[in-house]
């Protein structure tokens, strides 16, 4: 697709008339300029032009990109980045033809100002000890090491040894990254506990907990294990993989444990009940009921949170004031309690501010105005 067929779709995007197809075709298109930078504050200089605006994004991809500094959270996938361009743009267009900006109540922040996210955790040894873990602390260990931002345990080949567990607590507010014994690699989500072995015995099944919150697994191939499989328990049920990257999210304040493939083959468990899932599929257990149903799923918005992305695809304003508030480390009160179910379709940077991300929820009129006092928030 060239630039013209690209500028053709991007002016039915932002009057909401794109298809699937067509999103996925423009996102492809600004997939090629992977890196290049997106200067907000020239969009926000805009004031009735889309071409305008459609020459801002020519200009910025064509702009040499800025070099980064390497981190497992800021890795992004590109659609989900495009995509989330193409929200701000289409928010800034809904803000230009009302020919106002949202009539937002008085922002009180007080004591305790409401941050974004980071990557932190607080890490248990066997012994009991406590290590927090965040940017600008080192950690190291016999077993261990970390620079503050990922958590590394060395490799070994450990034989008929007594098997003793670390834990790794994610706070409100907080991600990380860690790479177990085997090369197993987790990234878990806020307010997540995964407990694991600190070494694991050589031919014998891998087994983790994910005690609760959400994790991307990308499991070292049982074929460097001398066939180990990799076992992953949460409440109530048992994931096996040979060697695979699958998402599970299993939230205690949630009614129901999401489990999403990837790539490669995972055997869910649950009682009696055993099913093979095939990439892009998931299975999702409902805790109260114990029935399990499973469905096809764009896994690019299942897995976005872990490549620094919001992606809200069909979720209604409660369940994403839930992700946000997770994120945020906030409490939401909803004062008008008939929004909670109104559906929102977009996709946010979590590196944006609480404030940028109601602007935008507003923005599609899903809120008639919001407050901020301390770090609760009051949707209206």
């Amino acid at each position: 697709m060239d630039k013209a067929q690209a500028q053709i779709l991007f002016s039915k995007y932002t009057n909401d008339q794109c298809s699937e197809e067509e999103i996925i075709l423009l996102e492809t298109f600004l997939d090629s300029y992977q890196g290049k930078d997106f200067d907000k504050s020239e969009v926000l200089k805009i004031q009735n032009s889309k071409d305008k605006v459609w020459k801002n994004i020519l200009t910025a991809i064509e702009t040499p990109p800025v070099q980064r500094k390497p981190n497992f959270f800021t890795s992004y996938t590109f659609y989900a980045v495009a995509a989330s361009f193409l929200l701000f743009f289409s928010a800034t267009f809904f803000l230009l033809t009302n020919n106002a900006a949202p009539d937002v109540e008085t922002i009180v922040i007080a004591e305790q100002p409401i941050l974004i996210g980071s990557d932190k955790a607080l890490l248990t040894l066997e012994n009991g000890e406590t290590i927090s873990l965040e940017k600008g602390k080192s950690f190291e260990s016999k077993n261990a090491n970390s620079n503050g931002e990922s958590l590394v345990y060395q490799e070994n080949d450990n034989k008929e040894k007594e098997v003793v567990y670390n834990y790794l607590t994610i706070p409100r507010g907080g991600q990380f990254f860690v790479q177990l014994s085997d090369g197993t690699k987790v990234w878990l989500n806020s307010e997540s506990k995964l407990k694991f072995p600190v070494t694991f015995n050589s031919g014998q099944s891998r087994q983790v907990e994910l005690v609760y919150g959400e994790a991307y697994f990308a499991v070292s191939s049982s074929k460097n294990h001398n066939g180990a499989h990799f076992n992953v328990i949460t409440n109530k049920q048992n994931i096996e993989v040979l060697g695979t990257e699958f998402n599970i999210k299993a939230y205690q304040d949630e009614e129901s444990i999401y489990t999403t493939l990837i790539e490669g083959k995972i055997e869910f468990q649950f009682k009696n009940n055993i099913q093979v899932l095939k990439p892009n599929e998931q299975i999702v257990l409902n805790l109260e009921n114990e029935k399990t149903t499973s469905q096809l799923v764009a896994v690019q918005h299942e897995i976005a949170w872990k490549d620094g992305i919001f992606s809200f695809k069909g979720k209604n304003l409660k369940e994403i004031m839930k992700v946000l508030s997770r994120w945020y480390d906030v409490e939401v009160v909803f004062e008008n309690k008939s929004i909670e179910h109104l559906s929102f379709k977009g996709v946010l940077g979590k590196e944006q501010s609480i404030e940028e991300i109601l602007v935008a929820i507003k923005s599609a009129s899903l809120i008639n105005s919001y407050q901020i006092k301390n770090k609760t928030i009051y949707l209206k």
